[in-house]
């Protein structure tokens, strides 16, 4: 088995990796790389391969990063299958569709200014009617259920607890009565938060793919988040103003409602308005209503008495552009939910510049930021910052609370290697920036793994099983 790290190495973003085993060429996620425009856009368009000489894809989860690319893969020749669990299947259906409509909108402005210059226009990556032929290969796999994909090897996914649906995967190589195992984490989740089930811990792994987004750092403890979503929710009351919130529109605007129907029913905060701005987000919370096999067992005790975490009193759906627009002239106080999570798009931008001059405002980061993306730029302090081509001073206030991540931090993963068991033979450290991916190899290296690397773009590992 040979690996070539393709995304998502050095940084948290594009997740792609290529295997090629038994004579067969898989693709361990398909994501879209996310940063600066023009780099981003290269290398979304160009793969580093056929597309039609890759034979399946192993889809870990729904997000975009993860997931985005594949209808650009399919437009381009794939017609294998994509391997995902069926919570992962769902909700990449309503993330694709939502994704193709941002290309055509995004290069649709892009291009205007390209055209006023006199540049030739782009074209989207992929746009609606590419996104059925895409979801027509996916393959649904439960947990637990072994499928071969070529000749004596074997792929099984397991519970990461990060995303409704996510998995962790373990592909295994039988080679004349003995087995050879490698584990790939796919994007760590936590345990004991909201909704999901924790982690599923595997065993016997020989080698090792693990994320490092938070590799090198703490969070801080989840008791915090309550108790801070109430001070700012105070604060804006006091003020009159706006809590705006960037989120991730699939897994973290779940937990924020979760939350803060907690709030709500214990009478600690105010009946304040509460809009879900975003129309991903109000169907991605209808998967989540479909599948409460991923559930944890409070989530499923909550439901069993009548609770509806995701509906409560004061929470509102938006649905339609004009509601969009009308919030913008509505006095605080109220909370503002909206995508995208690093504010690269979407209509949280549009919120951003009408809140972000406005110092009695609070701009919330609940999620992780990529470097050279918008929310990382207010997240850093920058100031003014572009959007739509205008520059906006930052007045408002801006906080994060890291303690809402869903992956896991350098304790949570060090403590999942230590209770899998036995030595690694090989350990490869992707999706984290350089900083944490350096720290966490330490750590694999300290609990006695023999080979430790942490790859760029592009290398490539052989004899890896």
């Amino acid at each position: 088995m040979d690996i070539t790290f393709l995304g998502a190495a050095l940084t948290t973003t594009g997740s792609m990796h290529l295997i090629e085993v038994g004579g067969k060429m898989i693709l361990l996620d398909c994501g879209l790389m996310q940063g600066r425009r023009k780099e981003a856009f290269e290398r979304n368009r160009n793969f580093p391969f056929a597309a039609d000489a890759v034979d399946a894809v192993i889809l870990s989860h729904a997000h975009i990063d993860h997931s985005g690319n594949i209808p650009t893969l399919v437009k381009k020749g794939f017609h294998g299958a994509i391997y995902a669990t069926p919570a992962t299947r769902d909700l990449c259906e309503i993330m694709l569709s939502d994704s193709a409509h941002l290309q055509v909108k995004d290069v649709a402005f892009a291009n205007r200014k390209r055209i006023e210059a006199g540049k030739n226009p782009f074209e989207p990556l992929y746009g609606p009617d590419d996104v059925e032929p895409a979801m027509s290969l996916f393959r649904p796999t439960p947990y637990g259920e072994r499928i071969e994909i070529a000749d004596d090897v074997f792929v099984e996914f397991h519970d990461a607890g990060h995303l409704l649906g996510s998995a962790s995967v373990v592909i295994e190589a039988v080679r004349g009565g003995s087995r050879r195992r490698l584990f790939f984490t796919g994007d760590m989740g936590r345990r004991d938060m909201p909704i999901l089930h924790d982690p599923e811990v595997v065993h016997d792994v020989d080698v090792l793919i693990t994320e490092s987004t938070y590799g090198d750092r703490s969070h801080p403890p989840k008791a915090d988040v309550a108790g801070r979503l109430k001070g700012f929710i105070d604060d804006i009351v006091r003020q009159r103003a706006k809590l705006v919130i960037p989120s991730f529109s699939v897994g973290r605007t779940q937990e924020l409602l979760y939350y803060l129907h907690e709030l709500h029913e214990q009478g600690r905060i105010p009946e304040v308005p509460v809009y879900v701005d975003s129309p991903l987000s109000t169907k991605a919370t209808e998967v989540y209503e479909r599948h409460v096999e991923c559930y944890d067992r409070e989530t499923v005790a909550m439901l069993a008495h009548g609770d509806q975490p995701f509906h409560f009193g004061s929470v509102h759906y938006v649905e339609t552009t004009e509601e969009s627009k009308a919030l913008n002239g509505k006095a605080g106080p109220m909370i503002i939910i909206s995508s995208s999570g690093m504010c690269e798009g979407g209509r949280i931008v549009h919120h951003l510049m009408n809140t972000i001059g406005d110092p009695r405002n609070i701009i919330l980061f609940v999620g992780y930021q990529a470097e050279n993306t918008l929310g990382r730029r207010i997240v850093d302090g920058v100031s003014p910052v572009r959007m739509f081509g205008e520059e906006y001073e930052v007045c408002a206030r801006v906080h994060t609370i890291n303690a809402l991540s869903a992956h896991a931090d350098r304790d949570e993963l060090m403590d999942y290697f230590t209770e899998m068991g036995p030595r690694l033979d090989r350990a490869f450290v992707v999706h984290g920036e350089q900083q944490a991916a350096e720290s966490l190899a330490a750590g694999l290296r300290d609990l006695g793994a023999r080979s430790v690397i942490i790859p760029g773009p592009g290398d490539k590992a052989t004899d890896v099983l």
